[in-house]
């Protein structure tokens, strides 16, 4: 029983989230229930047999999934740190010289398909594991705190991204700071047609697949969990901790260098400035939301972009910002992140019962 213990305090804590989400709903719109219904349905395809069967706002479903792709992926990558115990916050750097380096295979080198396509989607986990071992060494060899030295990369990687894309990789004859469009080689192929969903989320879910197997079937995975229970321990036990370190946030990078990947290759097909700020940090709210397992980092992300898709639904169909949404994601947040709120509740039911029954047995 106690596996299942912590999926339905997730879920709980969910709908309690979701409830507060109403009522903060209701105090600021004059159709809340409308406004819910657009944020909680809205990215839902429409069934339509009209003239012939049809489906409806693929398009918003589409969104959907693509939101969701590049959380888990995110989301994956934050695991794999944060099951080592350690805290990156590198994530976004490592995606925007992802998305970097596929804008600078697709535009300066001329291959046939598949080949071009997949050179560039090896630049990006290329680029992020290197950038990810970065840190880790700095961390594992120097005892640099990993959340500045992570934080400070990111700043760095945001200033290559926009000095290669000002002087090396713009188009001038585009109305905004932005590249050409890739060619079609260098582009992911779409799976559902009228959206932009692509081949990334076939990866994606593969990579959740070779992310669980890597820590629940292997000793790289057994060094993370004794690394995350107790460092010492894990020296005492023979593990060399330094390389488990280093290549904890190497590995979280080639997959944060994926996310970048998808947005240019799949989502913009181009890279532009501004790609997508704070989206790194997203990552870690869905690692939060899946405690680190991979298995769970499929649902919460799925459940995230669900959330982050609806918002921009119920902000154009109604007289509620997505600001709402946002308090209702940082209250999700707050009550998962409370390990002592929901024991706290069951110890004060208990001895409520035991007090119950003293007074019935006194009486």
């Amino acid at each position: 029983m106690t596996k299942f213990v912590e999926p339905v305090r997730i879920i709980a804590v969910v709908l309690i989230a979701l409830a507060i989400g109403f009522v903060i709903t209701a105090l600021v719109s004059k159709e809340p229930v409308q406004a819910y219904t657009a944020l909680l349905t809205g990215p839902l395809p429409r069934l339509s047999f009209e003239n012939g069967f049809e489906i409806k706002n693929i398009n918003r479903f589409g969104n959907w999934l693509e939101e969701s792709t590049t959380l888990i992926l995110l989301g994956l990558a934050v695991s794999i740190v944060f099951r080592a115990r350690q805290f990156s916050l590198g994530a976004e750097g490592q995606m925007l010289l992802g998305a970097l380096m596929t804008a600078v295979i697709a535009l300066k080198l001329s291959l046939p398909f598949p080949a071009h396509m997949l050179l560039a989607l090896a630049a990006a986990m290329i680029i992020g594991f290197l950038w990810g071992l970065i840190p880790g060494l700095l961390k594992a060899y120097l005892s640099v705190d990993e959340i500045v030295s992570t934080l400070m990369l990111n700043v760095i990687a945001l200033q290559l991204f926009d000095l290669l894309l000002f002087n090396w990789l713009r188009d001038p004859a585009a109305g905004f700071v932005g590249t050409a469009p890739f060619p079609t080689s260098a582009v992911l192929p779409l799976l559902i047609p009228g959206t932009r969903v692509s081949f990334m989320t076939i990866l994606m879910l593969i990579a959740v697949v070779v992310v669980w197997f890597l820590m629940a079937r292997t000793p790289f995975g057994f060094e993370l969990k004794m690394l995350g229970a107790n460092r010492k321990f894990a020296e005492y036990g023979g593990i060399n901790t330094k390389r488990v370190i280093a290549l904890s946030m190497a590995v979280s990078g080639i997959l944060a260098g994926l996310a970048g990947a998808h947005l240019s290759m799949g989502l913009l097909k181009r890279l532009t400035i501004n790609l997508s700020p704070g989206l790194g940090f997203e990552g870690i709210v869905v690692a939060l939301l899946a405690r680190n397992d991979p298995r769970w980092v499929l649902l919460a992300g799925l459940f995230y972009g669900y959330l982050r898709t609806g918002a921009q639904i119920m902000e154009r169909s109604s007289d509620v910002t997505r600001e709402v949404v946002l308090i209702i994601q940082a209250i999700i947040i707050l009550l998962i992140t409370a390990e002592r709120l929901f024991p706290f509740v069951q110890q004060w039911v208990q001895l409520r019962r035991s007090r119950e029954e003293v007074v019935v047995e006194a009486g």
